[in-house]
């Protein structure tokens, strides 16, 4: 089985290309999905521990959290270090049965993918990316953000420019949802020798 790596700096798409590889059948472990899990169970006390006061009824307060890691590099990667392994364990236990199924490609929906250690736990790289103005104009969109924490949050993650160097395959999102999806179909043809059925319509799917 091939797996995959899909990656992509914030507001790039990365999120909406996944849910592309889903509807086309191909299994997708998405990491933040996993956090979010993580955080309302196992992960909550040990955060709590290592970071007093971001939890409340024993799940993570994530925007609490931010605030303490945010700017502090050895916060952040104190951080790191205690759900990173748990991330992967999930990973691992998610595959396990389309491994023994023979299934031909699995993607690993890894947000911070050269940031971290996903590059070795991958077999190749797909990036997703758009223009620098269209991604800010996503960002700025979120309820919340501000241009200071984009800036921030800009500051932790490896350049678009390198990640696309980097990439074995790219997918612009700038062009639309539909040109989006052909460009995930050409990926899964060519790693899978199968041209998948077209995915189904999703209501509301925006980039």
């Amino acid at each position: 089985m091939i797996l995959l790596g899909l990656t992509g700096s914030i507001g790039m798409g990365k999120s909406t290309t996944a849910k592309m590889f889903s509807d086309f059948g191909v299994p997708v472990h998405d990491s933040d999905e996993a956090v979010h899990r993580l955080y309302r169970g196992k992960a909550a006390p040990l955060v709590e521990a290592a970071f007093p006061g971001t939890t409340s009824g024993g799940v993570v307060d994530r925007a609490k959290l931010a605030e303490r890691v945010l700017g502090d590099t050895a916060a952040l990667k104190r951080l790191e270090d205690l759900v990173h392994p748990m991330i992967r364990a999930d990973a691992t236990a998610y595959l396990k049965p389309f491994h023994a199924a023979g299934a031909p490609l699995a993607v690993l929906d890894i947000p911070l993918l050269y940031e971290t250690d996903g590059r070795d736990r991958v077999d190749l790289v797909v990036v997703v990316t758009a223009p620098a103005e269209v991604q800010r104009q996503r960002v700025l969109a979120r309820p919340g953000m501000t241009e200071e924490k984009f800036r921030k949050i800009l500051s932790k993650q490896v350049p678009d420019a390198d990640k696309r160097r980097m990439a074995d395959f790219i997918i612009d999102t700038s062009l639309g949802v539909e040109a989006a999806r052909r460009q995930v179909a050409d990926i899964i043809e060519k790693l899978t020798g199968k041209r998948p059925m077209p995915a189904s319509e999703t209501a509301g799917e925006s980039l």
